[in-house]
């Protein structure tokens, strides 16, 4: 890409840090015109995209004797070779890499999409919810290609074109008439001059340049390019020239949108020294703790927080945190620092479920919304409904302007850095560390004592993680002893270690597909154990002093019955025989340490299975349907 220079990069030092990075998954798109030929540029941004999804991937460039399709099922790798194959280029084109959602991975099944007359190609990250009701209404007479929502959005655009709208209206028709999430992005063969797009629920961005322009659903993906986007607001059209970029609401109204600055290191993106981008970001955790420290305490080394935020949160007679996958697991550690320092009442609940099952709310509820991406569609539609209640809400993320931060009262950044693997690990333990920090300082609002030099304890935490992290050749060792063979595996701890065990089944069940599961210790002599049978590998967490004997009786249990048993206990609690055994740090902030030794033994169990450790079949990192 040597021949993009970055743009305007003197502009970095000083403006705004609002880069959707790391966020926002269930397909990748991207889009180019200006000079230069497009096939490589979208290639490669494609390839910064890949974590969104990797089912298949296409391109469809523009020149002046048309449009070409290149897409294949499988990976980026796979559409370069077929693209690779042939001389076809242009100055104007998109991308697109998918996670399917309606219809089987496959190449016809692959954006981008075309219309019947290939005038129109489409690419398109969403769900169209009414695609089935727009087909039989419109196009009963169309023969789609296809099984996917995507089509039926392209065949529509034509449809009205052939009706006599030209394609800014017919595009504008058709994009009032879906229901659901969608990022569009429409080439008309006719007009080699203009990307069409629009936008709802699903984020895009548009990248400007001295004299061409883009777009991606992920700065990360056109960074190479250029630092300086725009945001795109839910039911605007754009329309994206070489020299120009236009923005109109639903009513046609040109809206002025200032650009900003991406303000992020390509570098940090990139895998360096390490094989795979997980193994990178669980290196990266102990800078990560460093860099919270950093921001969240002020000039004197107090801990430091919006006070608005302190206040809101202060004022709630209960909070609800609202969140899913591993941001869930997080949410239940928060709980604990919020009830046990702050006083405050607090659950914990699955997002999926929140809006369609809503419990009886207290009478002020503060609702938090844990997300790395901050793209979490199952978290927007619940603080969207809250939002009408009238409920204050506070959202946690690592990516600013993103729309769970756009639409949220308040925010706290995680401050990770971009995060690209598919299993989450600096992310979550960021999200810890700011729970704990707000739960310290909403206490002392509260006027209650201090329990924990907060700073001091994440220091050491720090430096424990970084021990670990140096152990990593060991727990490659204790991988093999327990997890080579095995298809289940299960993972035991009792109080704040029981949800450190629900997160280390998650990570080892997604990337290694050992089927896992997490259990209170206790309960496992409520069904659980009927499972264990000899060489059953069970992990148990034992960093906490007053469960510490419990945990070693259901340790004792399951052994009896032939269990493999892997202690990972804390030092000053460790006995012979533990498997692993942590540095010593506060008991409430053991999921910050003990959490990165489950996260190596996923990593090793998927590598040593020769699985793709940063893509898992099936998953994409975030989700952006319900």
């Amino acid at each position: 890409m040597s021949s993009f220079p970055m743009r305007n990069s003197s502009l970095r030092s000083h403006a705004l840090f609002r880069v959707i990075i790391g966020g926002n998954i269930m397909c990748g798109i991207v889009g180019y015109i200006g000079h230069d030929n497009a096939k490589e540029l979208l290639l490669k941004g494609l390839e910064k995209l890949e974590y969104r999804g990797y089912d298949s991937a296409g391109i469809a460039l523009t020149n002046d004797e048309g449009t070409e399709v290149f897409k294949e099922k499988g990976r980026i790798a796979d559409l370069r070779k077929v693209a690779d194959d042939n001389d076809f280029d242009g100055t104007l084109g998109i991308g697109h890499t998918r996670w399917a959602t309606h219809g089987v991975p496959n190449h016809e099944n692959s954006h981008p999409h075309q219309s019947a007359s290939k005038r129109y190609t489409l690419v398109h990250n969403g769900v169209i919810e009414n695609y089935e009701e727009l087909r039989a209404e419109y196009l009963s007479d169309v023969n789609f290609l296809s099984e996917t929502d995507t089509e039926i959005v392209v065949q529509l655009i034509e449809h009205f074109a052939n009706e006599g709208l030209d394609t800014e209206t017919a595009f504008t028709k058709v994009v009032s008439m879906l229901e659901g999430s969608y990022a569009l992005g429409l080439l008309d063969d006719q007009d080699n001059d203009t990307i069409y797009v629009a936008k709802n629920k699903s984020p895009l961005l548009i990248g400007v340049g001295d004299d061409f322009n883009v777009i991606a659903s992920d700065a990360l993906a056109m960074l190479p390019v250029t630092n300086q986007y725009k945001e795109i607001h839910d039911h605007e059209i754009v329309i994206v020239k070489r020299e120009s970029v236009v923005i109109k609401d639903q009513d046609g109204n040109v809206q002025d949108r200032e650009t900003y600055t991406a303000e992020i290191d390509a570098a940090d993106a990139e895998k360096g020294v390490y094989d795979h981008y997980m193994l990178k970001e669980i290196h990266e955790q102990p800078a990560v703790m460093r860099r919270i420290i950093q921001e969240y305490q002020d000039c004197e080394g107090n801990l430091k927080m919006d006070k608005d935020i302190v206040d809101d949160v202060a004022a709630a007679d209960r909070i609800y945190i609202i969140a899913a996958g591993t941001s869930y697991h997080a949410g239940l550690v928060g709980k604990e620092f919020i009830e046990k320092w702050a006083g405050v009442p607090t659950e914990v609940h699955v997002a999926s479920e929140f809006v369609y099952n809503m419990p009886l709310l207290s009478e002020n509820p503060l609702f938090i919304y844990i997300s790395q991406s901050g793209e979490t569609a199952d978290s927007r539609a619940v603080l969207v409904e809250t939002k009408k209640l009238g409920h204050k809400s506070l959202t946690i993320t690592n990516v600013p302007g993103s729309t769970l931060s756009r639409e949220a009262d308040h925010t706290l950044l995680l401050h990770a850095g971009p995060e690209i693997a598919v299993a989450s690990t600096k992310a979550y333990t960021a999200q810890i560390a700011v729970l704990s920090i707000l739960s310290q300082i909403v206490a002392l609002e509260h006027g209650r004592e201090a329990e924990v030099d907060l700073l001091r304890e994440l220091a050491k935490v720090t430096t424990a993680i970084e021990a670990i992290v140096d152990d990593a050749e060991k727990l490659e060792d204790i991988t093999k002893e327990f997890m080579d063979d095995t298809r289940n595996a299960f993972f035991i701890g009792r109080t704040i270690d029981y949800n450190v065990s629900l997160e280390g089944a998650l990570k080892l069940k997604e990337i290694s597909y050992i089927q896992a599961e997490g259990f209170a210790g206790g309960e496992l002599k409520h069904g659980t154990i009927a499972l264990i049978e000899e060489g059953t590998p069970v992990v148990a967490l034992a960093t906490q002093e007053n469960v510490n004997n419990s945990i070693r009786g259901n340790v004792k249990e399951v052994a009896a019955r032939g269990a493999n048993t892997c202690v990972i206990s804390m030092e000053g609690l460790e006995k012979e025989g533990d498997t692993y055994v942590i540095p010593q740090v506060h008991e409430l902030l053991t999921p910050l340490v003990s959490v990165v030794a489950t996260q190596l033994i996923a990593y090793y169990a998927a590598l040593h299975r020769d699985l793709d450790v940063d893509k898992p079949r099936n998953l994409a990192k975030s989700v952006t349907v319900e």
